[in-house]
């Protein structure tokens, strides 16, 4: 991708974004965002487009010791500083080292402290009374029981799992190098590491307290891993075994996760080039992948992948329904079966004042989500036309299902559930971005405008539906 490309793209970001929230902050005067959320977005938008415009020209030629090098430990530099400047600024707005409109995170902390000190007054067996007597399911005792291992070992500390969160960030970056070199090609691969550097979302969940760098990092990872047994063909017991303990962890923090993984493999097992995997091995691995999934079904995991189907699938209008309980105009528009057509763009960028405190500080970050989101709808597009869908059948299986189960759940609007997606989103948007040609980029024309109508349309339904406009 030539420098020239990539600084268009960027100048039509930023310009965008800046386009966008002038007009809004115009048009509903009375609900602008203040000044400090303000400085927020912009200062997001600036720091993924500028530095990825900057920084990126400079390492592509790089070979791939120092890239890596860099990659990481620019990552890291960045991700630490900013956990450890958050607990000072969260304390500082609101009295506690906790993000704004902070619920789930004091509950993990709690529970952990509490469970740390049992650990260390030698009275184990709370844990596991813990472990069997909790209602909280599965999913959510993964990050407990991380958060109550770092406490143990490092005292009850805030800034410790955040330390951890940023060392998990800056390496996810080099997974995805590994992921998208392998995939796409070195030039996409370098784009996505550098992309993931800057990219604010997974900067910010560093500082927050919740299970989303954790679930993210083992996802990926263990995407990584997968692709790897199967394109290096060395079926040793560690290479085997890894994919699959990965996936196993991924129950403890998010189920839909682990049931989107093993859905994403058996798709690339059936769809692999039989140079990759020949007829009889094609035949091993799927049978061994459903001896895992059945005995993933034997266990606790498997009474909640069967909550979830219930849960998920059953209730189309779940959405709609929550909003008109809540008397709110519009309800008919939340239907999951009109949202599911933006899954890789929703939920769009807040800029007015009727929104949550975090939501309103990462507005900018949910921005370049939604203008990266053209680029991982057109990489789909390019991969069939390209005949490399059998390469991507992979990260496409597991970045479609997963989207597809959160759009028809409770979950289509939560900017929490969605930030799963990302890494494997900015991948694709990075294989776009190295394969645009000229009938891409009159599309992605189209799209920008498209967008800036849709964030207008967007906050004028959050006031509308509240009776304000």
């Amino acid at each position: 991708m030539s420098q020239r490309l990539l600084r268009h793209i960027s100048i039509f970001g930023i310009g965008i974004y800046m386009l966008a929230l002038i007009v809004v902050s115009v048009a509903f005067r009375h609900y602008a965002l203040q000044p400090k959320w303000m400085l927020w977005g912009i200062g997001e938008v600036l720091f993924f487009f500028v530095l990825t415009d900057v920084f990126y020209p400079r390492w592509k030629n790089d070979d791939p010791k120092h890239f890596c090098r860099k990659v990481f430990w620019t990552a890291l530099a960045i991700r630490a500083v900013y956990a450890f400047a958050m607990c000072y600024y969260y304390y500082y707005q609101t009295s506690l080292p906790f993000e704004y409109n902070a619920a789930d995170s004091f509950g993990y902390h709690k529970m952990g402290v509490i469970l740390s000190r049992s650990v260390r007054q030698g009275e184990i067996a709370y844990v596991f009374q813990y472990l069997h007597a909790s209602t909280m399911g599965f999913s959510d005792q993964g990050y407990t029981l991380w958060l109550t291992l770092i406490y143990t070992i490092f005292g009850p500390n805030v800034l410790t799992p955040r330390l951890f969160k940023a060392l998990m960030s800056a390496y996810l970056c080099l997974v995805m190098y590994k992921l998208g070199t392998r995939t796409f090609g070195e030039r996409t691969g370098r784009l996505a590491a550098v992309m993931c550097v800057f990219m604010p979302l997974l900067v910010q969940i560093c500082g927050l307290h919740t299970k989303e760098m954790e679930l993210i990092f083992l996802s990926l990872l263990a995407l990584e891993r997968m692709d790897y047994l199967i394109r290096s063909k060395k079926y040793t017991v560690w290479n085997i075994l890894c994919p699959i303990l990965l996936t196993g962890l991924t129950f403890g923090f998010r189920t839909i996760i682990g049931m989107c993984l093993i859905f994403a493999f058996l798709v690339f097992i059936i769809l692999s080039p039989n140079d990759l995997t020949n007829k009889k091995s094609k035949i091993i691995t799927l049978a061994a992948t459903v001896a895992v999934f059945f005995v993933f079904l034997l266990t606790p995991i498997g009474k909640e992948m069967r909550i979830v189907y219930w849960l998920k699938f059953t209730d189309l209008n779940y959405q709609a329904m929550k909003y008109e309980a809540n008397g709110m105009r519009h309800s008919q528009l939340a239907n999951s079966a009109l949202l599911a057509s933006g899954a890789f763009v929703l939920p769009l960028a807040p800029m007015v004042e009727e929104a949550p405190d975090h939501n309103k500080m990462i507005h900018g970050s949910t921005f370049v989500k939604n203008f990266l989101a053209f680029f991982a709808m057109l990489s789909i597009l390019i991969a069939i036309s390209q005949k490399k869908w059998r390469d991507f059948s992979l990260i496409g299986a597991y970045e479609l299902s997963y989207l597809a189960i959160i759009m028809f759940s409770f979950a289509a609007n939560s900017e929490r559930y969605h930030e799963a997606a990302i890494p494997l989103i900015v991948l694709m948007a990075a294989y776009a971005m190295t394969h645009l040609s000229r009938k891409n980029l009159k599309l992605f024309y189209v799209y920008c405008g498209i967008l800036f109508v849709a964030l207008l349309t967007w906050n004028w339904l959050k006031l509308s539906a509240r009776g304000l406009v």
